[in-house]
């Protein structure tokens, strides 16, 4: 089960923490509820609960947290902490249950550009990172200066499939060693517009394309340099910016000959419980629940 909350921060923009906070305290326990009937299951049939401890925005955190904790307590049931970045790349494993590592993965979202190296189980080391602007919060930005609604990254990508990805010579952004960098081509697109004034639908299409091809390539620069360093067997790519069909086609047209590619299907890229369960069970083979209360960590990593 999944709950939206897009309409409630839309006329926002963004994402607003405390209505985020708030709809995930009054969301909950109905999903929760609707998830067990939908699966014709009850309580006495859990083994586990799985919950995201981080990153994120820590007012929902604590929610899910303390739901899940509470829940086990009086339930008697272990509860395994997830990390959000792990449930991105064990979301592959949704689509092909007999993956095994060693796997490069590029997990993309709105918080997040992160390009790792998945050597074993519980083994997962970030080779590149963002400096500055995720990659979704480029496309979220990029949509607002084109007037776009939220969340942007559909946005843009519909308004793309009209547009020459060729019309506008964005700067692809650049970093040291394998990391990301979006703030120039953002600052490039705000400049465009700027200097092109009133924008007709076919420049504002063609600027949506261009804007779209420069972070897409941006983002398999960084893949195809690791692999020639380091090569390896399997690709993966998720988070919710996966979902962008411009990247999944380029992914596929330029690494898919080299590697076994695998992209989950676009419901699994976005942030989804599924994802968290399927991380959740190789946490607990691998070393059983979380014995003590945890807390939630905004910061938290792959592990």
């Amino acid at each position: 089960m999944i709950r939206s909350q897009d309409e409630l921060h839309a006329p926002y923009g963004g994402v607003v923490p405390e209505i985020a906070a708030r709809a995930h305290l009054q969301s909950l326990i109905p999903v929760i509820e609707r998830a067990l009937a939908t699966a014709d299951s009850t309580w006495d049939q859990i083994d586990a609960l799985a919950v995201t401890r981080g990153p994120g925005l820590i007012g929902a955190l604590l929610v899910g947290v303390n739901m899940a904790q509470s829940i086990g307590l009086a339930r008697g049931l272990p509860v395994i902490g997830v990390s959000h970045l792990a449930g991105h790349l064990y979301a592959a494993k949704l689509e092909e249950p007999g993956l095994r590592p060693p796997a490069l993965a590029l997990i993309v979202s709105g918080g997040h550009s992160d390009l790792v190296r998945w050597e074993e189980h519980g083994a997962i080391e970030v080779v590149g990172r963002t400096r500055d602007d995720a990659a979704g919060e480029a496309f979220d930005k990029g949509a607002r200066i084109l007037g776009l609604p939220f969340p942007g990254g559909p946005a843009i990508d519909r308004l793309a499939e009209g547009g020459d990805p060729r019309s506008f010579a964005f700067p692809r952004p650049r970093a040291p060693g394998l990391d990301f960098s979006f703030s120039g081509v953002k600052t490039s697109l705000l400049y465009q517009v700027r200097k092109l004034g009133d924008l007709t639908d076919q420049q504002r299409a063609d600027l949506a394309a261009s804007y779209q091809e420069a972070i897409v390539d941006a983002l398999l620069q960084r893949v195809e340099a690791s692999l020639a360093a380091e090569p390896v067997p399997t690709v993966i790519l998720g988070g919710g910016v996966a979902r962008n069909r411009r990247l999944r086609k380029a992914a596929a047209e330029r690494l898919g000959a080299r590697v076994h590619l695998i992209v989950p299907a676009p419901d699994l890229c976005t942030d989804n419980a599924a994802m968290i369960g399927a991380a959740a069970l190789e946490q607990w083979e691998r070393k059983g629940p979380d014995l003590a209360p945890f807390d939630a960590d905004p910061g938290l990593g792959f592990s």
